[in-house]
């Protein structure tokens, strides 16, 4: 699994790489629920498009914790934002900041 993550932490990953990765994970947390013919775009949004509880946000920040590393850290994404922001947030949105932070993410720890 380490090779898995050193992989997927590659700082030159692509957005339409993440968003692939991302919509994965989402489709894992909503087939807890049965939904899972969910069309997942950079556009949709976690609570009004997917119904997704804060629970559910918690399973997801694990599943991008096992597949990137502590380099993305959801809980630290969302912290400084209102509970509007929140709500507002889209799959875009958190697909940047996975491509952001694995973008900041030091080379050394591919060592």
């Amino acid at each position: 699994m380490t090779t898995e993550r050193h992989e997927a932490a590659s700082p030159t990953r692509p957005e339409s790489t993440v968003l692939g990765e991302v919509t994965g994970m989402l489709q894992e947390v909503l087939g807890e629920y049965g939904f899972t013919d969910a069309e997942i775009t950079m556009g949709t949004r976690f609570h009004d498009d997917l119904e997704l509880e804060s629970i559910d946000l918690v399973t997801l920040s694990t599943a991008l914790r096992e597949h990137y590393g502590d380099a993305v850290n959801l809980a630290a994404f969302i912290a400084d934002r209102g509970l509007e922001e929140i709500i507002a947030l889209t799959v875009g949105d958190l697909v940047h900041h996975v491509v952001a932070s694995l973008s900041a993410e030091p080379a050394a720890e591919a060592v």
